[in-house]
């Protein structure tokens, strides 16, 4: 089977399916022989997970947004409208564009739209729960990163993908409080999941439902 094998100062050996290829991740030290053995064992799965992905880029290959589509906001679907006159923008419970415009427009239209609302969400729900963990973040920025939903920089700069304003209230609440923790704990200790425990104790059934959420998007094509 081929594989593009990658070695570092990692004590154990791991394969990842990365758009269609197999990525094995090894110690520096350990014998090929041995990475070729764990790779053998794992073929049935491999092949599985190839098979996953092809499906899941077919699909991100035919989307497209339409008018009369539905998409998500805070976890509940709208629908895209044309509106004659006036911008595009979120009101009266759908997302409201101008006419006539192709499903690569309407998909850009609508990635403003979420930055919008999720710089005016974010900021509001960042402002409520720092109060709440006496913390003080100086800034929230919204940005389009793919496969991270937040950061919090070491100057206690906060960074949120605009794709969260997608997730449910209570999701969106889970990943604003890990950022506020990390001002607290600039890492993943113990001290720093008692932190958020602290303030959510449900926040494992929370990050699950953002796996749900990460799930849907891996098929929708919003680059």
């Amino acid at each position: 089977m081929d594989y593009t094998l990658i070695r570092s100062k990692r004590k154990t050996v791991a394969i990842y399916i990365r758009n269609g290829t197999v990525e094995v991740r090894a110690p520096i030290k350990m014998p090929k022989a041995q990475i070729e053995a764990f790779v053998a064992s794992k073929e049935k799965w491999i092949k599985t997970k190839l098979v996953e992905s092809g499906e899941r880029a077919k699909l991100r290959a035919h989307f497209e947004l339409n008018y009369g589509d539905e998409i998500l906001y805070r976890g509940k679907n709208y629908p895209i409208v044309a509106k004659e006159g006036g911008r595009a923008g979120f009101d009266h419970g759908c997302f409201q564009l101008p006419p006539n415009l192709t499903p690569e427009q309407i998909k850009s239209a609508c990635i403003q739209i979420y930055r919008l609302l999720a710089k005016r969400d974010l900021t509001e729900k960042v402002f409520d729960f720092a109060q709440q963990m006496s913390v003080t973040p100086v800034n929230v920025k919204i940005n389009g990163a793919k496969t991270r939903w937040g950061s919090c920089s070491a100057k206690k700069s906060l960074n949120f993908s605009w794709r969260l304003i997608m997730a449910e209230d209570e999701v969106v609440d889970y990943v604003v409080v890990h950022e506020l923790a990390h001002i607290i704990e600039m890492n993943h200790s113990r001290r720093f999941w008692q932190v958020v425990e602290s303030v959510l104790p449900d926040y494992g059934a929370r990050q699950e439902r953002l796996k749900m959420l990460q799930r849907r998007l891996s098929v929708e094509n919003w680059d």
